[in-house]
């Protein structure tokens, strides 16, 4: 008759970076983790947006405003495309405006509706950060293999998903 071996894995980071010793289950623990490396992430993310004057949500929505240049969106396609929900969205526009970073037209067909577009000097800002943005990324990319990469993606999405 052959031994089993039970294996018991607890993640030894996530219990010295919340000084928690047991979890309630393995749900848990993987939740906690994920939150944790999120928090992780998004920390270098603020970082590097903060030293270019501007918010992660700032920077999410020039970059939405970028991926439909010369066009734009009116805000409503804009907060849909959000990777963090903002629950102002017009007010993160109002502080891009106000920088010059994006610019507002009524649209001609509905005049309700304002459609945002980036501006020359919002497209120099994102460029000006894509190497930053390239480097979070490569940090990333050294911590996590290009198959554990995609098995976190196909995991996440099964977590967000909503059909």
């Amino acid at each position: 008759m052959g031994c089993v071996i039970k294996l018991n894995y607890m993640s030894e980071g996530l219990q010295r970076r919340i000084k928690q010793m047991r979890f309630e289950s393995p749900a848990q623990e993987a939740m906690l983790n994920l939150l944790v490396a999120a928090s992780h992430m998004r920390d270098k993310v603020d970082k590097l947006c903060a030293e270019h004057n501007i918010t992660h949500g700032q920077y999410n929505v020039l970059r939405i405003l970028r991926g439909g240049h010369p066009d734009g969106y009116p805000r409503c396609e804009i907060a849909k495309r959000m990777i963090e929900r903002a629950p102002d969205v017009t007010r993160l526009i109002d502080r891009l405006e106000q920088q010059g970073l994006v610019e507002r037209d009524r649209s001609t067909e509905d005049r309700r509706l304002s459609i945002s577009r980036i501006t020359p000097r919002g497209l120099e800002l994102l460029e000006s950060m894509t190497s930053g943005i390239e480097d979070i990324y490569h940090y990333f990319a050294q911590r996590v293999s290009l198959r554990d990469s995609r098995e976190l993606s196909r995991i996440c999405e099964g977590i967000y998903d909503e059909e």
